[in-house]
């Protein structure tokens, strides 16, 4: 098992399909902050509260110069009803083989009614212009995570 990713680590490098099947690369975002949030399932309460957190935030982000980018282990076609249901103003990328949850080590196991089954753990990494982590925020609680991101960004 890899160290937890921490502060100051270069982010490990992906390239993820978009909800429309476009090649999507960390490193197509250089000289651009990224606010890269992993989240566990697309169309789930905690999951849509803390999407619409982003949109509703999202001229804010951008005055920072960042792209919002989320994750999650759905593919392309659930990805397209999340963002037009909610009008999502950012893309959600493909991890369907959890290559890249398991990079940034937010593929855990978890349990829920006694059943234990491996899933994302929500979490968010703040990527400065030149792809090293500069915020990790790891078992996201939703309420508030949006200013906590904003707060790194402007940092």
């Amino acid at each position: 098992m890899a160290t937890e990713l921490a502060e100051g680590d270069k982010a490990p490098d992906w390239s993820l399909p978009d909800e429309q099947g476009k090649t999507v690369r960390l490193k197509d975002f250089r000289g651009s902050p990224v606010a890269l949030y992993f989240y566990p399932k697309d169309n789930t309460p905690g999951c849509t509260k803390e999407a619409c957190g982003f949109r509703d935030s999202i001229a804010r982000i951008r005055k920072t110069g960042a792209v919002v980018l989320g994750v999650s282990l759905d593919g392309p076609g659930a990805h397209r009803k999340f963002i037009a249901k909610f009008d999502l103003p950012f893309s959600l990328l493909c991890d369907e083989d959890a290559r890249v949850s398991k990079a940034y080590g937010v593929y855990k196991e978890k349990s829920m009614y006694g059943k234990k089954y491996w899933g994302i753990e929500r979490s968010t990494f703040v990527i400065d212009w030149a792809g090293v982590l500069k915020a990790v925020f790891r078992k996201v609680k939703v309420d508030g995570h949006v200013e906590e991101v904003l707060a790194a960004l402007k940092a």
